[in-house]
């Protein structure tokens, strides 16, 4: 069993900043990669950043706003979102490709979402 656990959503004003964080529990030999997902209203999810080795990469309508970061050996991965918009409310999901066994089998997990309302 595997859990993705994200907290730090909420409700910002334009311009604000926010930080989700996620972390990762269960039974999980590695984690090849972490990151978010974002899905608004009527629309589709979309990538907003991925971390996986030492690279991280961003979604284009948030690339210079929003940071991602991960620290392996807590399992956990962040996202700092600065100068939010109106446009960024949506629900945001974590996710990570993890490795349960060693056998080099990946498996993608999601977390429940967290809600990010931007206000304008």
């Amino acid at each position: 069993q595997v859990q993705l656990v994200e907290s730090g959503g909420g409700l910002v004003q334009a311009g604000g900043s926010l930080t989700l964080s996620c972390a990762a529990s269960g039974s999980i030999f590695s984690i090849n990669a972490m990151g978010w997902h974002r899905q608004a209203p009527g629309k589709q999810r979309e990538l907003v950043a991925i971390h996986s080795g030492n690279n991280a990469n961003y979604g284009n309508s948030v690339k210079g706003r929003f940071t991602i970061s991960r620290d392996n050996a807590k399992k956990t991965v962040t996202l700092q979102m600065n100068s939010l918009k109106p446009e960024d409310t949506a629900v945001y999901y974590c996710n990570a490709l993890i490795d349960r066994s060693g056998n080099r089998l990946l498996t993608n997990y999601w977390g429940q979402g967290t809600q990010v309302t931007v206000s304008s």
